[in-house]
C-alpha cells in the first residue's frame, strides 16, 4: 500500500507561483531563498519530502520546516528567517546608540586635543567610560567593532566635507540678477550689438600671488635618465602681489592691473583704466563681489565724477562661484602661474602682464551655460 502524507497540501495563489519561479531561477537572490522557493514549488506539485531532499541535495528536516512554515504563516513568510534566530548580539542597541552619540560630538568637547575622532581614540574613550555610562558590554570594545557600529548608520567622524553657508538673505534675488546679465550678454552677442553702446565686465581680485625664487637652479629633463624637471625643495620669498582683473564678457578681452595691494586706490585705478579703454558713450556694467573697496567713500566719490558710466551688479555673499572671472583665475593657476619661479617681485609682475597679453592674443569668450535657476524662477 503506497504511503499517504497526512500533511495538508499547499495551494499557491495566482500571484505566488510566478513570484516563486522567479526566485527559484534567480542568480542574485540568496541560496537559502532560492532553495526554499524550489521546495515550495515542488511540494505544490505533489512531490514527496524524501524526493525533494534528494533532488535538492539537502535533508528531510530542512524541507519539512520550510513546508510547515509555509502552511502556518504563508508562502511569503516561508522564504524569510523567523525572528530571534542566531546568536543574540553581545552589544545591545542602547550601547551602540551611545557610541554613535559620542561619534557625533567632537573629541575636543570631551577634553581631548584632537579635532576629529579616530577609531582608536573613540574605542579608548568608550572603554574608559562605558561602565560609568551604564554599558558594561563595551568594556573590551576594539577598533574593528567601532568601525562596524559606525558603518551601520553610516557615520564617518574622521572625515570632513566642506560646505558654503548661504549668509545672504537675498541670495536668490542677487543670483537671478547676475544670471540676467549673462543672459543679456548672450542676446547682445548674437544680435551683434555695437561695441560703443555697452560693455560688461566680470571683475574680481586675485590677492596673495607669491613671488618665489630659486635657491638652486632647476635641472632640465634628460632623456632616458630624468623624465621631469628637477627642483630644489627650498625657495625664497620676495613678497606677494594682487591681480585686479576683469573679463569683457562680449569678446573675451582681459583687463588686468598688478599691484602690491588691492585697496580703494588700486580699485579706482582699475576703474580709470576701464574708463579710458571703452568708448565714452558706452555704459560699463560690472559683475563684482561685495569687497569694501568697491563701495568705499573714495570709490563712491570717483564714481560720482563719472555719472551713468559704471553700473554695479553684485554677486551674493559667499557666491563668488557666480562670477565668471573665477574661471579665468583657475586657468591662470593651471597655466603660466603654475610652478613659477622669479628673481624678484618686479619679474613676477612682468610675467603676469605678459600672460594676460598672451591670453588676449587668442581671446576666449567666457559663457554661463546653466540658466536653470533663472528659468525656474516664477
Amino acid at each position: 500500500m503506497p504511503f499517504t502524507s497526512k500533511r495538508a497540501p499547499l495551494k499557491l495563489a495566482e500571484e505566488d507561483r510566478p513570484w516563486l519561479e522567479q526566485i527559484a531561477h534567480s542568480r542574485s537572490e540568496s541560496a537559502a531563498r532560492v532553495q526554499r522557493a524550489q521546495i515550495l514549488l515542488r511540494y505544490a506539485l505533489g512531490e514527496t519530502v524524501s524526493a525533494m531532499a534528494a533532488a535538492l541535495h539537502t535533508n528531510r528536516p530542512k524541507v519539512e520546516r520550510c513546508i510547515s512554515k509555509a502552511l502556518a504563516l504563508g508562502v511569503r513568510a516561508a522564504l524569510q528567517d523567523l525572528p530571534g534566530r542566531g546568536r543574540r548580539p553581545s552589544i545591545p542597541a542602547e550601547a551602540k546608540a551611545w557610541v554613535i552619540s559620542l561619534a557625533c560630538q567632537k573629541p575636543k568637547e570631551l577634553g581631548y586635543a584632537q579635532e576629529l575622532w579616530t577609531t582608536r581614540l573613540l574605542a579608548k574613550h568608550v572603554r574608559k567610560w562605558s561602565r560609568q555610562a551604564g554599558h558594561p558590554s563595551l568594556q573590551h570594545l576594539g577598533r574593528g567593532t567601532v568601525s562596524k557600529i559606525l558603518a551601520e548608520h553610516p557615520i564617518r567622524p574622521h572625515k570632513i566635507r566642506y560646505y558654503l553657508e548661504r549668509r545672504d538673505p537675498d541670495f536668490d534675488a542677487k543670483m537671478a540678477q547676475v544670471l540676467h546679465v549673462y543672459k543679456q550678454v548672450e542676446l547682445w552677442r548674437n544680435a551683434g550689438l555695437p561695441r560703443d553702446m555697452v560693455a560688461v565686465l566680470s571683475y574680481d581680485e586675485k590677492p596673495g600671488i607669491q613671488a618665489l625664487g630659486h635657491t638652486a637652479p632647476d635641472l632640465p629633463p634628460v632623456p632616458g635618465q630624468h623624465a621631469t624637471v628637477g627642483r630644489d625643495y627650498e625657495y625664497e620669498r620676495y613678497g606677494v602681489l594682487s591681480l585686479l582683473c576683469g573679463i569683457d564678457l562680449l569678446n573675451g578681452e582681459v583687463l588686468g592691473l598688478v599691484r602690491e595691494r588691492h585697496r580703494s586706490a588700486e580699485f579706482i585705478e582699475f576703474l580709470q583704466m576701464a574708463d579710458s579703454h571703452y568708448t565714452a558713450g558706452a555704459r560699463i556694467r560690472m559683475v563684482l563681489d561685495n569687497h569694501s573697496a568697491h563701495i568705499s567713500k573714495e570709490t563712491m566719490a570717483y564714481l560720482a565724477t563719472r555719472p551713468n558710466r559704471f553700473v554695479y551688479v553684485h554677486t551674493p555673499k559667499h557666491g563668488s562661484w557666480l562670477n565668471l572671472v573665477e574661471t579665468l583665475f583657475g586657468k591662470m593657476a593651471r597655466t603660466f602661474l603654475r610652478g613659477m619661479r622669479v628673481q624678484n617681485w618686479q619679474e613676477l609682475k612682468t610675467r603676469i602682464l605678459r600672460g594676460i597679453a598672451e591670453i588676449n592674443e587668442a581671446q576666449v569668450v567666457h559663457r554661463w551655460s546653466n540658466f536653470t535657476a533663472l528659468e525656474n524662477r516664477p
